[in-house]
């Protein structure tokens, strides 16, 4: 593939969801709307009533959260294409690499919805099953961050690089003892800033193996299809359109750092020059000025961002 001025899907991942999340989509646009009709029936249960109208804190759940985010995503993704938006590749944020899948045809959208109910249900359990927790690092780069986990583990305790999300900002996940040391001592390593997360488990760390076992059986119960675009993998940050690769990346990266600076630059490398995030909020946007100003970023989860794409 040639580089060019090519256009990048980019999906965000939990953290992102918010309550209100895709009402005003679904009101302007009957694509939207059908969306969230079809998650609701995929799950059996109104997603769509908690997206628009909360609790909050049940939004907030792994489980709910990351089908929530996944069907907001591709409801902005399906209005996107509906006015002739063509994108040349994809990739996504932790759950946003599932939701790149579906836009990419790799996965069907009620396997999708599915399968990311499930696999929040079983990071949520492994959650409890082995407590963790991240923290989030600014101000040191990625060699650094490593050595600050090596410095705050302690006896047989995890913490590893888990995020790398722009340069000077990564995420570190562990044991919950060896997190809150890597806080306390991030300054005496150079960090400006070390704030622990609110999250219900150490996602992307060893921690959520027995989550994986879950995750392997969910995603041998759905069937993956070639990729019409190639998607850019958190685990490798390599382009993945075959099943089978696309299968093992995405359990992968249940346990594996996500390598978000990577797969960026990955898809820079292809041809990649206008970021479109379908979906609420715009945490990708945002990073992606800290990783290459001379990249256009567009997020597109209100119908005012709709109006703006095609003419970007």
């Amino acid at each position: 593939m040639t580089p060019g001025g090519g256009v990048a899907l980019q999906f965000p991942g939990q953290g992102s969801q918010a309550v209100g999340m895709g009402a005003a989509l679904a009101d302007a646009y009957p694509e939207a709307r059908a969306a969230f009709e079809e998650a609701d029936e995929a799950l059996g249960f109104a997603l769509s009533s908690v997206c628009w109208e909360g609790p909050a804190d049940r939004l907030t759940a792994t489980e709910i959260a990351q089908p929530a985010l996944l069907t907001h995503s591709i409801a902005a993704w399906r209005v996107l294409a509906a006015r002739g938006v063509v994108p040349e590749f994809a990739a996504g944020h932790s759950l946003g690499e599932f939701s790149a899948h579906v836009a990419a045809g790799s996965l069907g959208f009620a396997d999708g919805v599915r399968l990311v109910r499930a696999r929040g249900e079983v990071m949520a359990a492994a959650g409890r099953e082995r407590p963790g927790s991240m923290a989030a690092v600014i101000g040191l780069d990625y060699a650094a961050v490593e050595a600050l986990c090596a410095a705050a583990r302690e006896g047989e305790e995890v913490l590893v690089p888990a995020n790398h999300n722009a340069p000077g900002q990564v995420v570190v996940s562990g044991s919950v003892e060896a997190v809150r040391r890597a806080v306390e001592i991030a300054r005496a390593h150079g960090a400006k800033k070390a704030v622990e997360l609110n999250v219900s488990g150490a996602f992307h760390s060893p921690l959520m193996e027995p989550a994986a076992r879950g995750l392997a059986d969910a995603l041998d119960a759905v069937e993956v299809a070639p990729a019409r675009i190639p998607v850019v993998a958190n685990f490798d940050a390599e382009a993945v359109s075959d099943p089978e690769g696309i299968r093992a990346r995405l359990l992968a990266q249940l346990t594996a750092p996500v390598r978000w600076v990577a797969c960026v630059e990955t898809l820079r490398d292809l041809g990649a020059r206008v970021f479109v995030e379908p979906g609420p909020g715009a945490v990708l946007t945002g990073l992606l000025r800290r990783i290459d100003r001379q990249l256009e970023g567009r997020a597109v989860g209100e119908p005012a961002d709709v109006e703006e794409v095609p003419a970007a």
